[in-house]
């Protein structure tokens, strides 16, 4: 069920994009402004609207902790505004001055990608808001981009219908030709997927394009294998072009213009909702992710705010596992995102109240939660205790360097099960049985034919990888 709760008319043109961040909601249009509102009951904030672009602003996007929000415009800058205050606090010029037409933060904030009407692609450091890298895609405007969870690579997608994937030195991996008429979006899945039980995980990717379709895409990234690029499925229903698709924060729906649709119940995906209350065009859509709504923008002027009743993690997973911000460098926001993914929204507005950000919520302790906090349920102050405790365990697993050798070189992760293939090298059984089962017999390290398929259990390394655990949880 999704319900229309919120109309924001404020825009005196066509709404070009929206953006979320845990507490705010950002729209950006033709009429050259960008609108900041407050979740909490879509009110406009009082900086907002952000004015500095002299020409249409065709994109918008928060940083992962949303403390930063960059904006680019036909006038050739990415702006980049703080959105504490609302005040400008670099603009970024395109080195050719070509119109720019879409901007995107890397998960870890390291990076802000721009591109641009002449093809340009422009890798910004955000810590110097220096220029880091520059590319050109071979053809077209660059009209779309998306960052891999994990900021290993991001996708581009261009007016002539190429998607290009590019790592994060800005070397181009590969290109595929995807939509005839051009792409007009993109976008990764936060959730990795496995893919026939061949041992390997992929990210999920969707694309549109001015041929009326939206096609999911599987993309491995791997340092052994390279990038591959799997077309999945194409997902029919639109009549006329796609121009804006999104997952949700939990990869279970798809918004794609004015249709959400659940791709996990087929492989061609089935649809859920039709949003028909906008007059024109769906030129923008997006999830919250901290909260069951969604905001599609239109060329009539207007943003609507739906929400569904689908439950949707929230972005406390985004802060944790994909933005890399240190559990102590967490803002009231995102303290209050962590609570919403842990199931316990209800304490939002009491840790808002008392000021808990990510330091205060790490010294958290059974006194404080009964006398400061006034938690008297000894269950819920058990609970907060309990998972307050997990998120710390989970720092010390993402601060503490995991040493190469106990990496299965085929997952990337922590062996539990090793075992010696015939080139002398150690994976982790499944997944090296996964990659004989796939017909493979070369070595995943080498790529020369392995003379036996013979898996020996590598008994050593097992123990050297206990050893090591244990002294982690000390």
């Amino acid at each position: 069920m999704v319900t229309l709760i919120h109309t924001l008319a404020d825009h005196s043109n066509d709404v070009n994009y929206c953006a979320f961040s845990s507490s705010c909601l950002a729209t950006c249009s033709l009429d050259k402004t960008i609108r900041v509102y407050s979740l909490n009951n879509f009110t406009e904030l009082p900086y907002s609207p952000l004015k500095g672009h002299t020409y249409a602003v065709h994109c918008c996007c928060f940083s992962p902790s949303g403390h930063v929000l960059a904006s680019c415009s036909t006038d050739g800058t990415t702006m980049v505004w703080d959105t504490h205050d609302g005040r400008m606090l670099a603009v970024l010029e395109q080195p050719s001055g070509s119109p720019v037409r879409v901007c995107r933060f890397s998960p870890e904030s390291t990076y802000l990608v721009s591109g641009a009407a002449d093809g340009s692609v422009v890798l910004w450091n955000m810590q110097s808001l220096k220029l880091y890298r520059l590319g050109n895609v071979k053809d077209g405007s660059l009209v779309a981009c998306a960052f891999s969870p994990n900021g290993n690579f991001f996708v581009t997608g261009s007016s002539c219908g190429d998607l290009t994937i590019w790592d994060d030195k800005m070397r181009c991996l590969y290109n595929e030709k995807a939509h005839d008429l051009g792409v007009t979006c993109c976008d990764i899945s936060s959730q990795l997927i496995s893919d026939g039980g061949h041992g390997f995980r992929y990210f999920q990717m969707a694309s549109c394009g001015q041929d009326n379709q939206i096609k999911l895409w599987l993309i491995l990234f791997a340092d052994f294998l390279g990038v591959e690029l799997k077309y999945k499925c194409t997902l029919n229903g639109h009549s006329a072009p796609v121009l804006a698709c999104a997952f949700s924060y939990d990869g279970q729906m798809l918004v794609s213009g004015c249709k959400i649709t659940n791709i996990l119940l087929q492989s061609t995906g089935n649809t859920l909702h039709t949003l028909s209350q906008h007059t024109r065009y769906v030129t923008t859509c997006a999830f919250a992710p901290c909260s069951p709504l969604l905001a599609t923008g239109s060329m009539d002027k207007t943003v609507n705010i739906w929400q569904f009743d689908l439950k949707q993690p929230c972005a406390g997973n985004t802060v944790e596992n994909e933005s890399k911000v240190a559990v102590e460098d967490w803002s009231e926001d995102d303290v209050s995102a962590w609570l919403c993914a842990q199931d316990l929204a209800d304490f939002v507005g009491l840790f808002k109240m008392n000021n808990i950000d990510g330091k205060e919520l790490l010294n958290l302790t059974k006194e404080s939660l009964t006398n400061e906090l006034k938690i008297e349920s000894l269950g819920l102050r058990s609970k907060v205790l309990q998972k307050i405790e997990e998120l710390r365990m989970k720092m010390i697993s993402v601060s503490v360097t995991i040493p190469d050798e106990f990496l299965c070189p085929i997952t990337r992760e922590l062996m539990k099960d090793p075992v010696i293939a015939a080139d002398g090298y150690s994976y982790e059984k499944e997944a090296m049985e996964n990659w004989i089962s796939n017909k493979r017999q070369s070595s995943p390290m080498t790529n020369l034919p392995l003379h036996s398929l013979m898996l020996t259990p590598n008994r050593t390394l097992k123990m050297a990888i206990s050893r090591w655990l244990e002294t982690q949880q000390k």
